[in-house]
Formats: structure tokens, sequence, C-alpha cells
């Protein structure tokens, strides 16, 4: 049996290495993972305390609506249930919504370099993937962030789909208001956009909307949200989508897998909500710790946009698969995209300085100790 040629063509999902693997094979006591964008901090205690009460309950089947989650999520926004989605992760509610608007051969728009999954997405579902190239945010600068007049010429008749990554990743970049308004006031309604902000809570610019905002009014218009970075839960896998039209939440809601939200990710994000306070102080630590790796890889003449994520990107062009490689090998685990760039992901202030070492130690051509 041979499986669909699309899937056969599929690149491999690569998932940031585990740092325990790489310390053993080099001999250290440790290896620090800036690669996945998680925050670096234990789950918070509300968390901890509604899994444990929550673990004899697994031996039965969750909610497969994720009610209480759909309910307090509904509140937090001020939204009606019906217009709220939860799924397992934002990603897997991404290939609902691919599965759920594009028939095959319409199109699917997004920006590019992007998050990695759309172009993915859209040859599982038998899409057209159309990437429209970033543009530099600076004048002379690399390719940053998203151009909104070129992804708006590029949506046509035939795109059922246009992902709007805000701030982008692995740039960290973001676009603001105004450009983002006329982007969605050009935008077909036969066309869905789907604003994913899965950083949104990082976001310090004023000038950043709330996609949430923009959406009101907008029947073809939705918000993908997550739990997995700011709010800690990367390992629990829960996200969700806000959508103005209760009947794009319906359509996604058709397609999602079976009981794929599970009571314990569903207790843990009810209790996460719940300490929202506790979530914004450690945000602003990842603020404050972002702005000051950002001040320092400048202060070396490095390039680095203004990042509203949690992580930094290095735009290093041709060298930067080497760059990465040599990064490992003094046990710094980073995110490379060849040709184009490396991700580094904030973490507490010793990882970052470990990183800043490791990196100055590449640039220099010192040896691997």
């Amino acid at each position: 049996m041979s499986a669909r040629p699309a899937v056969q063509a599929l690149p491999a999902y690569r998932p940031g290495r585990n740092p325990a693997d790489l310390a053993r094979e080099l001999g250290v006591d440790r290896a620090v993972k800036l690669a996945s964008n998680e925050v670096p901090f234990p789950p918070l205690p509300a968390v901890v305390q509604a899994l444990s009460a929550t673990a004899g309950e697994t031996y039965r089947y969750p909610d497969n609506g994720a009610t209480v989650l759909t309910a307090a999520l509904a509140e937090r926004y001020g939204v009606a249930p019906e217009q709220v989605v939860p799924g397992c992760g934002a990603v897997m509610l991404c290939q609902q919504l691919a599965q759920s608007f594009n028939d095959p051969g319409t199109g699917l728009v997004f920006a590019w370099r992007s998050f990695e999954m759309y172009p993915l997405l859209a040859q599982v579902a038998g899409a057209r993937p159309v990437p429209v190239p970033l543009a530099p945010s600076r004048p002379g600068g690399a390719p940053d962030t998203h151009d909104l007049d070129a992804l708006a010429v590029a949506v046509d008749d035939t795109t059922r789909l246009v992902f709007v990554c805000n701030p982008n990743n692995p740039t960290g970049t973001a676009v603001r208001r105004a450009e983002l308004e006329r982007f969605l006031d050009r935008v077909p309604e036969t066309a869905l956009v789907v604003l994913d902000e899965a950083y949104r809570e990082f976001v310090t610019d004023p000038g950043v909307p709330d996609g949430l905002e923009l959406m009101r009014g907008r029947p073809n218009v939705a918000v993908l949200r997550t739990f997995s970075k700011a709010w800690g839960l990367a390992g629990l896998r829960v996200g969700y989508l806000v959508a103005e039209d209760p009947a794009v939440a319906d359509a996604v809601r058709r397609t999602h897998v079976p009981f794929s939200v599970s009571s314990l990710a569903q207790a843990a994000a009810v209790a996460a909500l719940a300490s929202e306070d506790e979530v914004r102080r450690r945000v602003a630590a990842v603020v404050a710790e972002r702005d000051r790796l950002t001040a320092a890889l400048r202060g070396r003449g490095l390039e680095v946009p203004d990042s509203q994520a949690n992580f930094v990107w290095l735009p290093l062009g041709e060298p930067t698969a080497e760059v990465a490689a040599a990064l490992e090998a003094r046990g710094v685990i980073t995110r490379p995209f060849a040709g184009e760039g490396i991700r580094v992901t904030v973490g507490t202030p010793e990882e970052d300085d470990l990183f800043l070492t490791a990196l100055g130690d590449v640039r220099t051509g010192a040896p691997v100790a």
C-alpha cells in the first residue's frame, strides 16, 4: 500500500531537540534548549493542583466539547460559547480549518517565512499553497515582516483560507492596526482570514492590535490562540479558536478528532485562566529578558528585528546551518531555518548568557571546550 503522493512528499516536522540527549552526546552535564518557544517556568501552582485533582478521572473519556473551558473562554472574551472551539493545540485547529474550508485546488494564502505548518496543511488538504514573501521591516534589512499589500493581491476568487501570523513565527515581528484593518477590508467575504496569535500575550507595542477587537463585525475573521506559550501548557496540548461567525466555529467543530482535548488539558487550562496575575508577572519577566537579549545581540553588531514574541530572530543567511551546528557543539540548541536565520527562544538569564557566550565563541572561532 502506498500513501497519497501529497502525503509521501510531506517533509517531517522537526521538533526542538531534547537537551538531555545532546548533553549525553557531548559528554557534558547540561545542554540548553532555546528552540521551541517554551516559557522557562515550571507549571503554575494552580495547574499542578488541578492536574492532581483530575488525575483520578482519567479512566473516563473527557468531555468531548470541553464545555467548562469553552464557557470560561466565552466569558473572558465576551463572546457566545458557539463562537469558541477548543482544540488539541492551535496547530490541530489549523489543520481543522484547512479541512473545513479548503476543497482540493482552492487557495491557502500565507506569508513566508512564517509558521512552518501552513504549507504542510495545504498539502494534506489538497489545497494550493500560496506563499507570499516577507518584506524588510527596516530599509536595507532582511525580509522579516508581513507584506500585507502583497498578501491582499495574492487573494483571489479561489482563496478559501488566509493565515496571518501576528506576531510572526519565526521572525517575531508584528503588523500594526491601520495596515491590518486595511488588509481585512480588502479581503473578499469568500475567504476566511485567521489571525494566528499564539504569542499575543508577549506583545508590548501598543500599535499592534488585539485580533479579537478587529474580528468584531467581520464574519470572515477568526482568531487562534494557545495555552502552550505564555500559559505554560505546551506538554498538555490545548489551544482555541474564536470566530465572529458561529458558522465558522461550527464547521471547525465538525472536523475535530473526538476527545482530542483531554480531561487533564481542560482542567489545566481553566486553572491557568484563573491564575492570570501570575501569568502576567511571568510574561513581564520574559519581555524584560527579551529586551536584554535583543540589546546584547545588537551591541555585538547583529541585526535583530523588534520582537513582540518570546523569541528573537537572527537573519544570518547562508551561514545559518553552520552557526546552529556550532552552537549545538557548545551545548546550546536553537532553531535554524537553513539559508535564512536562527530563532532563539528567550530563556532564563543564565540560559541566555550561555547562548551569548557560545555565540561569541562561534563568531571568533574559539575552539569547543
